[in-house]
């Protein structure tokens, strides 16, 4: 995401009345409710455990020991235990004596998040998201604090266990911080803040683009099993990542839905397919989707993601008014009120430094409402495109629909849910023919 500074055209009523409100909404953002801060105790040192060593997760722990210098990475878990030594060399490189994670405390396999929960006060968790609300309500049913990546899970059944995860939270009077990042970048929310005093008037459509190239294909290596090979590309399988709905237009309807003012859609209707990515190293996920959703008032969002090598690719969130226009991930609103942004803001890191500083004053962070609303609504677009038909968010809400198996049921060396067939391509959904509701 852009960092790129912006320059204002205009200081008046406008700018005024975001400085007036920033405070009011950074406590909106936060959720603050009273609590005591939960570390190690009688030490200054707050214990950090990782569950999930890809990527995302090893940028989250550089970024969670650059926000607290008390802070101490003390436990790391994944499928695989080389990939959990590896990131804990590559972290350590860069965070030196704030990396304090023995061999003893270095854990593989599906269970490894139940031993990392054990030793920490905060657990960072970006592994596959169909684990993302069973592991987050453990850790705060455990009254540990918790930052977890997009999406907030991958189903309807999910999603319940991540409210639960939530409400538990404030029962702990612990965090539980989304890595929706969007909601932390100060530019964003003064974009949002101006929206909603009047500056593009009365929201009449949202466009919606995530359009790229895929990530996380790899060839199956001689020594993984099939469980395996699945667990090292989870973004290639619907089982594991729940497709590109969720996985990629979370953070755009996220959005969205922060610009109608927390709403959810009530109905949608998607079009998805496998167009050019169709070999077996593709996994079982479509390479294309199209949801068009609609709220109570009328105002519809135009979604689309596509994740095809060679094509234009776009990365966007554009609000049309009857005054004007706005483009959130540019800072810009044009039309009868012009205004560009001018600052400079990492929400990631931002992220993390507002998690720390409420563990640090006893006043614990929970994004549970939004967190849990803005993956429902992309829950409820992917299942529209696996079965052609309009769903609404009564159906999803009300749903008890899971990919199978149940997180909680999954085990080492298990046989994975999905399998090739003899041609090596794996079965996908069949809109008109597939029931998921």
């Amino acid at each position: 995401m852009s960092n790129a500074r912006r320059t204002s055209s205009d200081t008046g009523a406008t700018r005024r009345s975001f400085l007036k409100t920033s405070a009011a909404a950074g406590t909106a953002l936060a959720g603050l409710a009273a609590g005591a801060a939960v570390h190690a105790a009688g030490s200054d040192v707050i214990r950090v455990g990782l569950i999930g060593c890809g990527g995302r997760n090893t940028g989250a722990a550089v970024q969670a020991l650059n926000a607290d210098r008390g802070a101490r990475l003390v436990a790391m878990c994944d499928i695989f235990m080389d990939r959990v030594k590896g990131r804990r060399e590559d972290i350590k490189a860069r965070k030196g004596d704030q990396v304090a994670v023995d061999d003893d405390h270095c854990f593989a396999g599906f269970d490894g998040y139940k031993r990392v929960i054990e030793a920490s006060d905060v657990v960072l968790i970006a592994n596959a998201a169909k684990f993302h609300p069973l592991h987050s309500l453990a850790a705060v049913q455990a009254g540990k604090h918790v930052f977890v990546e997009k999406p907030h899970g991958i189903d309807p059944l999910g999603m319940k266990v991540m409210a639960r995860a939530a409400e538990v939270a404030k029962e702990k009077g612990v965090s539980l911080v989304s890595g929706l990042q969007s909601r932390y970048h100060t530019g964003f929310q003064e974009a949002v803040q101006r929206i909603h005093d009047g500056a593009i008037g009365d929201i009449t459509a949202i466009e919606e683009h995530w359009l790229r190239p895929p990530y996380g294909v790899g060839a199956p290596k001689p020594e993984h099993s099939e469980l395996e090979w699945q667990c090292s590309c989870q973004y290639r399988w619907r089982w594991l990542c729940g497709d590109d709905v969720p996985q990629t237009l979370v953070h755009n309807l996220d959005r969205s839905s922060w610009v109608m003012k927390n709403q959810a859609p009530v109905k949608c209707h998607g079009l998805a397919g496998r167009s050019t990515m169709v070999e077996g190293r593709f996994g079982d996920v479509f390479d294309h989707h199209a949801v068009v959703y609609e709220f109570a008032n009328g105002v519809p969002i135009y979604a689309f993601c596509r994740t095809t090598d060679g094509c234009y690719d776009q990365n966007s969130s554009l609000i049309t008014g009857t005054k004007g226009k706005a483009s959130l991930l540019s800072c810009r609103i044009w039309g009868e009120t012009t205004w560009n942004w001018s600052g400079n803001c990492d929400p990631y890191q931002r992220e993390h430094d507002v998690l720390f500083a409420s563990i640090r004053s006893g006043s614990p962070v929970n994004n549970g409402d939004y967190m849990v609303r803005s993956t429902t609504i992309t829950v409820m677009g992917q299942l529209s495109c696996y079965t052609g038909k309009e769903v609404t968010w009564d159906q999803v809400t009300k749903s008890e629909y899971f990919h199978p198996p149940r997180p909680e049921d999954c085990r080492d060396g298990m046989e994975p849910p999905t399998k090739p067939g003899p041609d090596g391509t794996y079965p996908v959904p069949a809109p008109g023919r597939t029931q998921m509701l």
